[in-house]
């Protein structure tokens, strides 16, 4: 199942996908500042450039079609700033959970969503969607930190269900939609089961329970 028909046009597709890579790259530079190690801050760092060049990837993809990326992205910045707010975490790990886990799931729901695009453009725009992404070195990271710290596992655990969650609400806000709720129901259902299951993944990596 895809999901062609829910794909929004291309300019809104663009404009939400740069400003959650925008997203991506402010919460992983939030965490930069604070890492306890040396190593911690480099890994980071990485990964808030991965977001970054997304980002710019996306926002001249919307220049090349004649948009102001400013002004594309503009209408979108309260929804996502609102997820922002609620998935902020309460402390380093929590942020650092965060890029792990909604990152990848919005990572993985983006590039599906792009499939649907109509446009000459879009092996630019995969190729972008499916760049480095740092995923595997937050993993790393948080892996270490469990390990020196087993009490952490729990509450990581209890985390990454909240964000599951709220992270397929921001997904689901993204897409179109059509005259026949039932039928956008059953094309939405196959394909969130498998962005759920990417997570309970990413969970399973870090010895956590989805």
């Amino acid at each position: 199942m895809d999901l062609a028909d829910l794909t929004p046009d291309l300019t809104t597709f663009l404009g939400k996908a740069a400003y959650v890579q925008l997203m991506i790259f402010e919460n992983a530079s939030r965490v930069v500042a604070t890492a306890p190690t040396t190593e911690a801050k480099t890994i980071l760092s990485d990964v808030a450039g991965f977001a970054l060049a997304k980002h710019q990837g996306l926002t001249e993809e919307i220049e090349r079609h004649g948009g102001d990326a400013a002004r594309i992205m503009e209408p979108f910045a309260r929804e996502v700033d609102a997820f922002q707010r609620m998935t902020q975490g309460h402390d380093w790990f929590e942020s650092v959970t965060t890029c792990y886990l909604a990152a990848g799931f919005l990572n993985d729901f983006f590039l599906r969503l792009a499939g649907g695009l109509s446009t000459s453009a879009l092996p630019r725009i995969l190729a972008i969607l499916e760049a480095e992404s740092g995923e595997n070195l937050i993993a790393k990271e948080l892996l270490s930190a469990i390990e020196g710290n087993p009490r952490l596992a729990a509450r990581l655990a209890l985390w990454g269900r909240r964000l599951v969650g709220d992270t397929m609400l921001i997904a689901r806000w993204t897409l179109g939609t059509t005259e026949n709720h039932d039928s956008d129901e059953a094309r939405i259902e196959p394909v969130f089961t498998e962005l759920i299951a990417a997570h309970t993944r990413r969970m399973d990596a870090l010895g956590l329970t989805a």
